[in-house]
C-alpha cells in the first residue's frame, strides 16, 4: 500500500479527500503489482498494463522502458492497430527517461519546454520534442523513475502530464518509485526464466531486441512456412543479421560465420565433395587456418552430421563454426558456379583428378575445349569480372604448396581461391594458349591479350603478363579491360579550383595537356572524361590507345599494334595527315612520340596524353630529361594533372563524428607538411570546433565489413602560367617548379585528399596509402 503523508494541514473538505485517496491508490497499486508478477511475457508488462497505471496516477500517458544492453538504449513497445511498434531512446541526457536511467535517480520536471528548469537538473539535459511534433501531443509535466533490481539497471518508467494540470507531487514520486521497484523484480524474474530454459535466441530476448510474444509468433510462422526461424526474424521482424549471428554464437559457444561474396574459394578443400550432399546436410568447408579446416554448419551440436563430415577429411583437424542455413547455401553457390554453362568447382576438380594420371607435368589435353582446366580458367575470369576486379594474379608455389589466385578490387588485393598444386602448370599453359603465347617458353617474361568472347561468352578483354618466378614457376597477371562509358567531367571528384582551371585548359584551341600517375590511377578515364566534354560535331578527335578500353561515339579511336611497327609515334604521324582538331595519345613513353606531340600542339592542335610520373612538377623534369626542347615545351604546355585513386568510405555505413583536437592538429600538420599555419592561410574559414564533422569506417554487408566501397580521385593541377613557362625555359629544379605551382594555386595530392577527408569521403589512412606529398 502507498504511504501518504500530509505535511500541511488542509481544509476539512480537502483533508477527507486526501485521506480517502491514500488507500484507494494503494489498493490499485497492489492490484497492478499482482498483475505484473503474474505476467507471462514482457509484452503484457509493456503494453497491456499501461492503461491500469495511467488510471492509478491520473496521467495522460505512461511509458515503460526496458534496457537493450547491445545498443545501450531504452526500448518501449506500443500497439498501433494490430501492429506493435517500438520507441527507442539512448541511455543518456538526450531524453528525460534516458537521463533518469543513466543517473539512476528520479527526475520530476514541471515544464519540459522550460530550458532553465532542465539546466537546473543538469546543464546538459535536453527534451527531445520530435515525438510531440510527430504525434501532435504536447508534453508538459514528466516524472521519470529508473527501474532497478539490486545494482542492475533494467529500465525506466515515465509518467506524462497529470490530468489536473498540476506538477507531480512527492507522493507521486513515492508511488512511482514503489511501482518501479515491483517492475524491477518482475523484469529480473523474466530474465531468470529465460536463462533457465536456454534457447538459440536468448541473446535477443535478454537484450530486448525481440519479445517472447514475437519469438513465439515467429517460431509458429516459420514452422508453417517451413523455413528457418532466423530467416524470418531478419526478414519480418527486422532483427539485424549480426544480432542473430551473435545469438547463435553464444548458444552454440562457437564463432559465427556471416556470408560474404569476397570469401576466397577453397578449391583444394572442395575436391571430391558432392554439392547436393553439402546442400542437403547444410554444411560447407570455408578455409584452412593454422592447420585446421573451418567448417560452417547450421547446428554444431548435431553429432551425426559432424561424424559424417569428419569422415570426409580423415586425419585432418576440423573446427566447426555456426552459420545460418541461407548463408551456408550462399557459400556453396559462391564456391561452385555463377554461370549456367560452367560446371561447379567440385565437378571441375573431380575431372582434374581423373585426368591427373593421364597428364604429364607439362600439359596434355589442355587445348581441348571440354577440359576441366578450360572450365576452371573461364570461371576464374568470369567470377573476377562479376566482382568488379581490375586484376587477376595466378601465383604458383614450388613443391606441394597450392596455387593461390588473388584478385584486386578497389585497389586492394584479396584471395579469391586456391588451386591444388598438381594443376598449376596446366592453368598457366591454358592462359598462355588463350593469349597466343609460347607455352614452351618458361624462362622469359611474355605479354599478350585475351579476347574472352570466343572462350566464355562475355565481351571481356584481358591484358596478360607472364613472369618467371623462383622454383621454376611462372606467375600470370591478367588485367581486365572491360569496355565502359566515359564518366562526365563534373563527376570526377575534382575540387572547385581544379575543376574550373582544368576545364579552362581543355577548351583551349591548341596546346598540350598531360595526366600523370602510376598504373591503375585512372589516367585514361580522366582523359576520356575531358574528351567527352569537348566531343562536339564540329571537332575532329583522333585517339591512339593500347588497348581501347573506353569507347565514345564521335571519337575516331585507333588500336596501336607495336608488333607490326604501328606504335604511338606512327599513329601520331598518321593523325597529323588526317585533319585533326584534337589528338589523344595513350602514353608518351619515348622521345619520338613526345616530340611529335609537342610539335602537333605548336601547329594548332590540342594534344592529350599520359605520363607515368609521381607528381605534376616531376613530369616537367622527366620530359626535359628525355631531351625535349625547353622553349618548345614551355610554349606548348597548358597544364599537367597528377592523380591517384583512394578507397572511399562506404556510403551506407560510414559514421559521422567530431575529431578530437589531436586528430585535427594531425590533419593540419599533414596539410602543411609540418607547417601548421599554412592550412589556416589556405583555408581561413576552417577553425577547430564542435561543428567540424568527418567520417570514419564502420563496416556493413554492402562493403563486406571493410568500411570502404569504391574509389575517388585525388588531384594536383599544375598550370602553364607565364612564370611557370619561364622556369621551364631555364630548366629550373623540381623544387622551384613545385614552389611556383603552389604559388599559382596548386593544391598537392595530399592536400586534395585532406580536403576530401573534411568532405566526409576519405580517411587519412587511405590518403597516406596513395600519396606522400
Amino acid at each position: 500500500m502507498a504511504v501518504v503523508e500530509i505535511t500541511k494541514k488542509p481544509t476539512n473538505g480537502q483533508e477527507v479527500t486526501a485521506l480517502k485517496a491514500a488507500p484507494e491508490v494503494g489498493g490499485k497499486l497492489q492490484e497492478v503489482t499482482n498483475k505484473i508478477h503474474s505476467a507471462k511475457n514482457l509484452d503484457e508488462i509493456l503494453i497491456d498494463l499501461k492503461n491500469d497505471i495511467t488510471s492509478i496516477f491520473e496521467v495522460d500517458r505512461v511509458t515503460i522502458y526496458v534496457v537493450d544492453g547491445v545498443r545501450r538504449e531504452l526500448v518501449s513497445r506500443y500497439k498501433s492497430g494490430t501492429d506493435i511498434g517500438e520507441i527507442r531512446v539512448p541511455i543518456a541526457n538526450m531524453s528525460i527517461a534516458g537521463y533518469a536511467a543513466s543517473k539512476q535517480k528520479v527526475v520530476n520536471v514541471k515544464d519540459v519546454y522550460d530550458e532553465a528548469e532542465l539546466k537546473s537538473i543538469d546543464p546538459a539535459l535536453r527534451f527531445d520534442s520530435r515525438w510531440d511534433k510527430k504525434t501532435k501531443f504536447t508534453t508538459k509535466q514528466v516524472l521519470a523513475v529508473p527501474i532497478t533490481f539490486k545494482s542492475f539497471l533494467l529500465g525506466a518508467i515515465q509518467l506524462i502530464n497529470r490530468q489536473d494540470g498540476n506538477p507531480f507531487s512527492p507522493h507521486d514520486e513515492q508511488d512511482a518509485a514503489s511501482l518501479a521497484k515491483t517492475l524491477g523484480i518482475a523484469l529480473y524474474n523474466q530474465r531468470r526464466m529465460v536463462k533457465a530454459r536456454p534457447t538459440k535466441f536468448d541473446y535477443l530476448l535478454n537484450n530486448s531486441i525481440i519479445t517472447s510474444k514475437e519469438l513465439e509468433k515467429a517460431i509458429a510462422q516459420a514452422r508453417s512456412n517451413k523455413e528457418p526461424v532466423e530467416a524470418l526474424l531478419i526478414r519480418e521482424y527486422k532483427v539485424p543479421k549480426k544480432d542473430v549471428g551473435t545469438s547463435l554464437s553464444k548458444f552454440y559457444k562457437v564463432p559465427y560465420e556471416e556470408f560474404t561474396d569476397t570469401a576466397p574459394i577453397p578449391g583444394d578443400l572442395l575436391k571430391g565433395l558432392k554439392v547436393p550432399f553439402m546442400k542437403n546436410n547444410i554444411w560447407v568447408p570455408l578455409r584452412e587456418e593454422d592447420g585446421q579446416i573451418i567448417i560452417a554448419i547450421d547446428n554444431p551440436t548435431d553429432i551425426q552430421r559432424i561424424d559424417i563430415v569428419k569422415g570426409l577429411f580423415p586425419g585432418r583437424d576440423l573446427v566447426f563454426h555456426v552459420a545460418s542455413r541461407e548463408d551456408i547455401l550462399a557459400f556453396i553457390k559462391l564456391f561452385t558456379t555463377e554461370e549456367k554453362e560452367l560446371g561447379s568447382i567440385d565437378s571441375i576438380l573431380e575431372q582434374l583428378q581423373a585426368e591427373e594420371e593421364e597428364m604429364e607435368e607439362e600439359m596434355q589435353g589442355v587445348g581441348e575445349e571440354d577440359s576441366a582446366v578450360v572450365q576452371l580458367v573461364n570461371k576464374i575470369i568470369l567470377d573476377s569480372y562479376a566482382r568488379n576486379a581490375s586484376d587477376i594474379h595466378i601465383e604458383p608455389y614450388p613443391g606441394k604448396q597450392n596455387t593461390k589466385v588473388r584478385i584486386r578490387v578497389d585497389g586492394a588485393c584479396a584471395v579469391y581461391q586456391t588451386i591444388p598444386y598438381q594443376y598449376r602448370n596446366a592453368v598457366v599453359s591454358r592462359i598462355k594458349i588463350m593469349s597466343d603465347l609460347d607455352i614452351a617458353e618458361r624462362r622469359k617474361p611474355q605479354d599478350g591479350k585475351i579476347k574472352f568472347k570466343k572462350y566464355g561468352g562475355k565481351d571481356i578483354e584481358l591484358r596478360v603478363a607472364t613472369i618467371p618466378t623462383q622454383g621454376g614457376m611462372e606467375d600470370v597477371v591478367m588485367r581486365i579491360l572491360a569496355a565502359g562509358e566515359p564518366i562526365p567531367l563534373p563527376k570526377l571528384g575534382l575540387l572547385e579550383w581544379n575543376y574550373k582551371n582544368f576545364v579552362d585548359c581543355v577548351i583551349q584551341p591548341y596546346g598540350i595537356i598531360f595526366v600523370c600517375g602510376p598504373t591503375g590511377s585512372g589516367k585514361t578515364t580522366t582523359l576520356h572524361s575531358a574528351l567527352g566534354y569537348i566531343n562536339k560535331t564540329e571537332t575532329k578527335i583522333w585517339t591512339a590507345e593500347d588497348p581501347v578500353e573506353i569507347t565514345q561515339a564521335g571519337l575516331r579511336q585507333v588500336q596501336v599494334q607495336a608488333k607490326i611497327g604501328f606504335d604511338f609515334a606512327a599513329a601520331m604521324r598518321a593523325f597529323l595527315r588526317a585533319d585533326p582538331d584534337v589528338i589523344m595519345v595513350g602514353e608518351m613513353r619515348d622521345k619520338e612520340t613526345t616530340s611529335i606531340g609537342i610539335e602537333a600542339s605548336l601547329t594548332g592542335h590540342l594534344v592529350f596524353s599520359t605520363l607515368h610520373t609521381n607528381s605534376a612538377p616531376e613530369s616537367i623534369t622527366r620530359l626535359l630529361d628525355m631531351g625535349m626542347d625547353p622553349f618548345n615545351f614551355a610554349d606548348a604546355i597548358l597544364c599537367i594533372l597528377a592523380q591517384r585513386l583512394g578507397r572511399t568510405l562506404c556510403k551506407d555505413c560510414k559514421e559521422e563524428y567530431t575529431p578530437s583536437e589531436d586528430e585535427w592538429k594531425e590533419l593540419v600538420r599533414e596539410y602543411g607538411d609540418g607547417d601548421t599555419e599554412y592550412f589556416y592561410t589556405k583555408n581561413p574559414d576552417l577553425k577547430y570546433s564542435d561543428e567540424i564533422k568527418i567520417n570514419k569506417v564502420k563496416g556493413c554487408d554492402r562493403c563486406h565489413n571493410t568500411g570502404y566501397r569504391g574509389r575517388m580521385g585525388l588531384h594536383e593541377l599544375l598550370l602553364g602560367t607565364d612564370e611557370m613557362k619561364k622556369l621551364i625555359q631555364m630548366q629550373a629544379k623540381m623544387e622551384d617548379l613545385r614552389g611556383q605551382a603552389i604559388n599559382d594555386g596548386m593544391t598537392t595530392l595530399k592536400q586534395d585528399g585532406i580536403m576530401k577527408i573534411l568532405g566526409g569521403n576519405l580517411d587519412l589512412i587511405q590518403v597516406r596509402k596513395v600519396c606522400i606529398k
